[in-house]
């Protein structure tokens, strides 16, 4: 056919039984073509593959500059490609100069690894990352944007322990990485690493404690600012951070005006939250409760001798005070001693069904968060700059939140050689909290404890529905209210946190760029809590009605300087004012050189260097002011019992700490790809940290990495696979990472604090020192070595994308408690003695089902699975530490392993039976200190889920856009609240599980729900507690976490153009989200507790189901 058509101008192609004949098109002798590529900013592109269409091999890379070189003749097609981008074809035409903008193209693979020092080309990468845009993340109407990553990475988990705002999830990157310390990612926005004005560790951030409020290292951060998530997994992508990078690195990038763009934005959040329900939950009604108060009448409780001078009682209590309260003037008592008018209280009472989740939470208070951005910019300069204001009135009573915040971020460039990019971050955050105490821990009973707690969603789950929500009962041995407490104890938090920052680029020469970065960061907070005259807890202090009171409650104070004489208050009027105080100054600084270049158009090199210094300053205080009278005009009138008792406890009424950290680290990086085909890339760090041993061994460290690409889609030969195979890329890195270990650990000097020794009197004061710890000189870094394997696939042109890593992790050199012979003073000490070994595996499949003109369905599916185990640990970790909510580590068993009480039925009884640590099954003779011998306890399974992802759907027609997203969570055990006890009061809901009690001899064949114990079993067992609360801590209070989660529906809608340029609006959207819907699978056990949620109360909270209304426009 070719001859016969040789010489007619005509080429032929075969299509079936049809042979087509065609035209040929005529093209020129070859010449020079030259040309330049640029990206969306008008930034040169190094390595943009130009090839000529239809002739596989023979084409070139651009340069450092973003310029290419190659012979080709008119008529040819140059086709110019690049890992992100939209590809483009550019004819050859007379003009021997091309210059070409590639365009984003976010339905493939991302384009730029942001590692927080370096912007990499993702072909040049040989880590694992996952780039995450802010706008597929956010989630409207959380302010948190932590929160946001929730299944939007393989590899990450993050728990929702609490949904207070402030508190910051438990974030996880590939699991735990330490035992004793927070296995919490390094955070890093802009290039400048965020530090928290406060460590919390990763267990603590469950406690409901206070100080979780400010646990969140970025709760200043408003999410419309930011740009991308960047999230670095392996040792080759964090390595560059060394021993700050042990657990993962979270790099936040802000959003930066562009050249040639003048645009402002506005958003508008409107978000209502759904108040809790009782239907969800399996609490008692007050008809339910009231036949249970009843039975335990029958068996000796709630009788007028106990009840009336109880420390805590409900109706009955109230009925009892009602019954002997007199009014002298009318001659009548407040309720008539008659079977006939206690029967008709009681019965008023069993009716109340008071609803506290609608009382306590409201639904129809709007949350709002506002947002206006303006952008411009030209060649010379660029600037972004935004405020916001979240305004919430609160879900629960006394959780408003208010917070400011204001973002600048200017680029100039000064010439082509010189920029500098100044960046300024500032928010202001007001929230109100219920007043709390920390939580206790009983070692000898096994009860966890908060004494005054009034965390309204605990309180709604554990207090009865017989109780009036408007009269007076009595707790601690006062009168309280749930209402009158939190309008009379309660905290403020005043936050502030600013960054400053500046990065100086030069060019000196082609190919060379220097770079200079500082950085402040100061951070305050002001916890104010107001405990005023009238609360529970101040009364509480003065509740001495009569002796039976003033010998049981144990807030009074006996002087044993006075013999013979009955407890005395130590607030005889007034209430409390305590402040706590956090402060961090923090200092960075970075200079740094970068060299990239090609080489004969097939060598491309990379070299990045610099050091670093960071000094970070902490200051916390704490002052209790007693006697405080709110209602005098803040006038102060303090007893000196109060001090004369402190100084007898040898507690102190004030508090200040200061640490300061210094850490200096040296780093290189050198990549080497040929063709960008095959890449080599290795790291080194140096560093050096004031925080551990003071040996050069143990205080500074070098960490490394070796890795390697292979870019298969690059060769020549990959051109036949296409297009049912587009992309593949095989990639390994070997890695040392470190981190510095638990925050608390520091032994690089012998720590020498003064002290007030105890003395039995008042009168003999002193002071003197005491060593608490010795000198460590030989603590050194956590390490671990991580292998890892990726592979980075895509399918018919990259609409089904496929992304599979394996790793695996040594974790050695880990900190933990030893005990020692007690030479230097010490019988326990931190030291390098544990390990532990992690391996796991994660996959990402993304793909379009469906592009068309107007319609497109996109698919993500991301699974991941992890575990974990501790290989060598000489705990001295109690039981108790063992079987509580978070768990501990034990060797042979996960990091956070849940260990059971080993439940064995009920007794003759209707007691609980355990086997105890010396193999006897018992009821109550149970030592929750045991230290040695644990082989009694059974093992449930790990606190961490060991296998997390999600399942989203994004429809698109025209304007609309329906996402609906999934997330899920496997593997993990979670304790079942602690509702049981041997004792009971008027004031506590109980589970409808009571209905199946024990309730005579022989029910011990049919049920494992345990008796209401009554007088004589409590008289005969002084520490029939102990059973009770093994009971809460044992095989039968476990719960599988596994869960299935609706976690976002929204549909909006974008106006098109032609409606909207009349309005003088670049654009406008409008959007209905429903967050956090609804669990599509639970274990059933669990009764409506959220399988993430640890209801600890205090300040904690569960993340509340929730519809936003979000408005978004541009002028």
């Amino acid at each position: 056919m070719k001859s016969i058509l040789a010489g007619t101008g005509f080429t032929y192609r075969v299509d079936g039984n049809y042979i087509i004949l065609t035209p040929a098109e005529k093209k020129g002798k070859n010449k020079k073509i030259t040309g330049n590529i640029v990206d969306d900013q008008n930034m040169p592109m190094i390595g943009v593959n130009v090839m000529i269409k239809g002739k596989p091999g023979v084409g070139t890379i651009t340069d450092f500059d973003g310029n290419f070189v190659l012979e080709a003749a008119e008529g040819d097609v140059l086709e110019i490609s690049y890992v992100g981008y939209a590809s483009q074809d550019v004819k050859i035409l007379a003009s021997n100069e091309y210059s070409v903008q590639l365009k984003p193209d976010t339905e493939t693979l991302e384009e730029v690894v942001v590692t927080g020092m370096q912007r990499m080309d993702k072909r040049l990468f040989t880590g694992a990352s996952a780039k995450i845009s802010a706008d597929d993340a956010k989630l409207d109407g959380i302010p948190d944007v932590s929160r946001a990553l929730e299944g939007r990475a393989a590899g990450v988990s993050v728990q929702n322990v609490s949904g207070t705002f402030g508190t910051a999830p438990k974030i996880r990157v590939r699991g735990a990485t330490s035992i004793y310390g927070s296995s919490k990612p390094l955070w890093v926005v802009d290039g400048v690493i965020m530090e928290d004005v406060t460590e919390v560790g990763a267990d603590e951030l469950s406690s409901g404690d206070a100080v979780t409020l400010i646990s969140s290292a970025i709760a200043g951060l408003n999410a419309d600012d930011i740009e991308s998530f960047q999230i670095l997994k392996d040792g080759s992508a964090t390595s560059i951070y060394g021993a700050r990078a042990m657990a993962g690195v979270i790099v936040v990038t802000t959003k930066k005006g562009k050249a040639g763009s003048n645009k402002i934005s506005y958003t508008g959040e409107f978000t209502m939250r759904m108040k809790p329900s009782y239907r969800n939950f399996n609490i008692m009604d007050s008809q339910e409760q009231m036949a249970v108060y009843r039975d335990m009448e029958a068996a000796g409780y709630l009788n007028f001798t106990d009840s009336y001078r109880a420390s805590m009682s409900g109706v009955y209590g109230k009925m009892y005070h009602l019954i002997n309260q007199y009014n002298a003037t009318s001659g009548v008592f407040g309720l008539e001693n008659t079977p006939e008018a206690r029967n008709a209280y009681l019965r008023t009472a069993e009716y109340n069904n008071t609803d506290w989740f609608d009382l306590l939470f409201d639904g129809s208070n709007v949350s709002q968060n506002h947002a206006i951005s303006m952008s411009s910019g030209t060649e010379k300069a660029s600037y972004y700059t935004s405020l916001s204001a979240m305004v919430d009135p609160g879900w629960s009573k006394r959780s408003k939140v208010q917070r400011y915040t204001a973002n600048v971020n200017a680029l100039y460039n000064i010439n082509k050689s010189l920029s500098l990019n100044l960046i300024g971050n500032a928010s202001y955050r007001i929230q109100e909290a219920p007043g709390t105490l920390g939580s206790q821990t009983d070692p000898v009973s096994g009860e966890v404890k908060r004494d005054f707690d009034i965390n309204p969603y605990s309180y709604a789950l554990n207090t009865s529905r017989t109780m009036s929500p408007t009269e007076y009962y009595i707790r601690n041995y006062a009168p309280f209210n749930i209402f009158n407490e939190l309008e009379n104890n309660y905290m403020n938090l005043d936050v502030v946190d600013m960054k400053f920052q500046g990065e100086l680029k030069w060019k000196p020469v082609k190919k060379v760029e220097l770079s200079v970065l500082g950085a402040y960061k100061y951070s305050t907070t002001t916890q104010q809590h107001y405990v005023k005259d009238y609360s529970n807890q101040a009364w509480a202090y003065r509740a001495m009605d009569d002796a039976t009171m003033q010998k049981a409650n144990p807030w009074l104070y006996t002087d044993p300087d006075k013999i013979n004489v009955l407890p005395e208050t130590v607030l005889p009027v007034g209430g409390f004012y305590r402040e706590t105080k956090y402060s961090m100054n923090s200092y960075d600084f970075r200079a740094t050189a970068s060299y990239n270049d090609v080489y004969n158009e097939i060598h491309i090199v990379n070299l990045f260097g610099g050091m670093e210094a960071n000094a970070t300053n902490r200051t916390q205080s704490w002052f209790n002011g007693v006697g405080m009278q709110y209602d005098m005009g803040m006038l102060p009138a303090y007893s000196y019992l109060f001090f004369k008792q402190g100084n007898e406890e040898n507690s102190n009424y004030y508090t200040l700490e200061t640490t300061r950290s210094r850490d200096v680290a040296f780093f290189g990086t050198a990549t080497y790809s040929y063709q960008g085909k095959y890449t080599l890339n290795g790291t080194i760090r140096y560093e050096g940290s004031n925080k551990l041993g003071k040996s050069r061994e143990a205080r500074w460290l070098p960490t490394w990495n070796l890795s390697a690409a292979w870019n298969m889609h690059e060769e020549a030969w990959f051109e036949k696979l296409n297009p049912a195979l587009s992309n593949l890329t095989l990639k390994a890195s070997y890695s040392l990472t470190a981190d510095r270990g638990p925050a608390d650990v520091s032994n690089s000097f012998v720590i020498i604090n003064s002290y007030n020794p105890w003395r039995p009197s008042a009168g003999v004061q002193e002071s003197g020192l005491q060593v608490v710890d010795v000198q460590n000189s030989d603590l050194t870094y956590e390490k671990k070595h991580e292998l890892n394997i990726g592979a980075d696939i895509g399918f018919l042109n990259n609409r089904i994308n496929f992304a599979l890593d394996w790793y695996k992790r040594n974790n050695y050199d880990l900190i933990g408690l030893i005990n020692t012979q007690g030479v230097g003073g010490e019988i326990a000490k931190f030291a390098n003695v544990a390990s532990m070994k992690s391996h796991g595996v994660e996959f990402t499949l993304s793909t379009r089902n469906i592009v068309s003109k107007d319609f497109k369905w996109n698919t993500d599916f991301i699974f991941s699975k992890a575990k974990n185990e501790v290989t060598e640990l000489e705990t001295n970790s109690t039981v108790m530490d063992l079987i509580s909510g978070s768990g501990f580590a034990m060797q042979g068993y996960p990091v956070r392993g849940l260990f059971s009480m080993d439940f064995r039925g009920l007794n003759e009884d209707g007691i609980p039976t355990f086997v105890n640590e010396r193999g006897e099954i018992v009821t109550s003779d149970i030592d929750f200190q045991e230290r040695d011998v644990k082989s009694h306890l059974v093992y449930e399974g790990p606190t961490d889920p060991t296998i997390t992802g999600s399942f989203g759907n994004t429809f698109t027609y025209k304007g609309f856009k329906l996402n609906v997203f999934m997330t899920y969570s496997f593997g993990n055990v979670i304790r079942l609240d602690p509702v049981f006890s041997n004792q009971y009061t008027d004031m506590d809901a109980m589970p409808k599980e009571f209905k199946n009690r024990w309730m005579r001899s022989g029910d011990e064949q049919y049920t494992t729900i345990p008796a209401i114990a009554d007088q004589r079993m409590n008289t005969q067992d002084t520490n029939l507690s102990r059973a009770y609360n093994a009971y809460n801590y044992s095989t039968e209070r476990i719960a599988k976490g596994d869960f299935i989660r609706m976690k976002e529906i929204s549909l909006s809608y974008d106006f098109p153009k032609k409606w909207i340029t009349q309005l003088r609006l670049s654009n406008l959207s409008l959007k209905l989200q429903a967050t956090n819907l609804f669990l599509i699978y639970a274990d059933k056990k669990l009764n409506g507790q959220d399988p993430e949620f640890f209801n600890t109360g205090g300040v904690a909270v569960p993340v509340p189901r929730q519809f936003t209304f979000t408005l978004r426009l541009g002028i």
